[in-house]
């Protein structure tokens, strides 16, 4: 695949995502972009790593599983799209969460996700990676404004916040 080819195809995949956050619903459009083989890994700062190998296991655990974990109202806009060599690409995106702060800026934290397309623009491979720290800090301050949603809370902030303070301990 050529430069824009790859660059067309993470647009693609930006598209499908942002429409994919305003109906809540991860479906085939979404799963049509991965590799039937393809894996998708997300790196939490050494605290965890969830990895899922295979369309249907990258749909049921990081669409169908941790989306519906309280993260409605979030939504993860792409910032920028970078084409690099090797089928690969770079997007940088926000973890934006629900509501606007008073300076009507934005509750987010950065993240960025690497994806190695196979020759028909199929995921083979994807790592998102993004500051941990921050994205805690983030949700605690969402917590404050009464915009946490509690099961997020719950399932996945404390634990979260639990694991890390083990690991530095």
């Amino acid at each position: 695949m050529n430069h824009e080819q790859i660059y067309e195809c993470t647009v693609r995949l930006r598209d499908i995502l942002a429409e994919a956050e305003k109906t809540g619903s991860f479906g085939p459009e979404v799963a049509d972009m991965y590799a039937k083989q393809g894996v998708y890994t997300t790196e939490y700062a050494g605290v965890l790593t969830v990895r899922a190998e295979g369309v249907d296991n990258i749909m049921a655990t990081h669409y169908d599983r941790d989306m519906a974990l309280g993260w409605d109202g979030w939504t993860f806009p792409y910032q920028g799209i970078f084409v690099g060599e090797n089928n690969q690409a770079i997007a940088h995106w926000m973890n934006r969460g629900p509501g606007r702060r008073r300076d009507d800026g934005y509750y987010e934290t950065p993240g960025v996700s690497i994806f190695t397309y196979d020759d028909e623009g199929k995921i083979v491979d994807q790592l998102d990676m993004f500051d941990l720290a921050h994205q805690l800090h983030l949700c605690d301050e969402l917590d404050e404004a009464g915009l946490l949603n509690p099961m997020l809370k719950e399932s996945w902030v404390v634990p979260m916040k639990t694991k890390l303070i083990e690991m530095l301990s």
